[in-house]
């Protein structure tokens, strides 16, 4: 590929929009109207506990879900709480993007 060629294009659909629901705990990211990715959440004094990502039938495999985690990992650093990710995913994400979150993670069992 040239440098004056254009990449693929990303499989991405960027009509989402994603909110933090406190009266169900969870963070979402819809597609439209359509409810595509959760990511369930205990505030806990001085911490947000990301508890589980599900993605909704269909929605699985889009990217939905880094694009969910990485809201809800800035949205509980600008709040000035803390992590505590027990979702596998949340974890999985932090291993593979520790900046800028690790400084602002606290891992469960570690004491």
């Amino acid at each position: 590929m040239s440098v004056n060629e254009a990449p693929d294009s990303d499989p991405f659909d960027a009509n989402v929009r994603m909110t933090r629901n406190d009266s169900r705990h969870r963070y979402e990211l819809f597609v439209a109207d359509e409810l595509a990715v959760v990511i369930t959440f205990r505030d806990r004094p001085g911490h947000i506990d990301l508890i589980e990502t599900v993605a909704e039938p269909g929605f699985e495999g889009r990217g939905h879900a880094k694009v969910l985690a990485r809201y809800a990992l800035d949205d509980v650093v600008a709040s000035g709480k803390r992590i505590i990710p027990h979702c596998n995913y949340v974890v999985r994400f932090l291993e593979k993007h520790p900046e800028p979150y690790m400084q602002y993670t606290d891992f469960p069992g570690v004491a």
